[in-house]
């Protein structure tokens, strides 16, 4: 699994904790935790599978966001775990949670900042 696939759908999970979201070091740079759907297997699922499989957090994949690129999708997901499991793909240097003030302004999809900017704490 990596965080940009090239081909097919990909999932990008939004984890939300306490006015912050989620993000991964990838070869573009920080962004949202992403996979590509198994057989069968719902967005929200993929996105939960996607971030315990990279960062170690058990996460829920409760509410698909609104598409705006065919083949790509945003599910928010919220933590279930405050501590990742040892099985990550990633490392601690490799995470980052980030204020959503500064992940809107980071450059991620437009219904991801659209839902930051709706759910941001005042």
């Amino acid at each position: 699994m990596a965080l940009e696939q090239v081909g097919g759908d990909v999932v990008d999970a939004v984890v939300v904790n306490d006015g912050h979201v989620l993000l991964v070091e990838g070869q573009g740079g920080w962004g949202l935790p992403s996979g590509v759907p198994e057989d069968a297997e719902t967005e929200q699922a993929t996105a939960a599978r996607a971030v315990y499989e990279l960062t170690g957090f058990l996460v829920d994949g409760s509410s698909l966001l609104e598409s705006e690129v065919a083949g790509r999708s945003a599910v928010v997901c919220h933590l279930l775990s405050e501590d990742p499991s040892g099985e990550a793909q990633l490392t601690a240097g490799q995470l980052r949670w980030a204020p959503f003030g500064e992940a809107i302004a980071a450059g991620l999809p437009t219904p991801v900042r659209t839902y930051l900017e709706g759910h941001s704490p005042v």
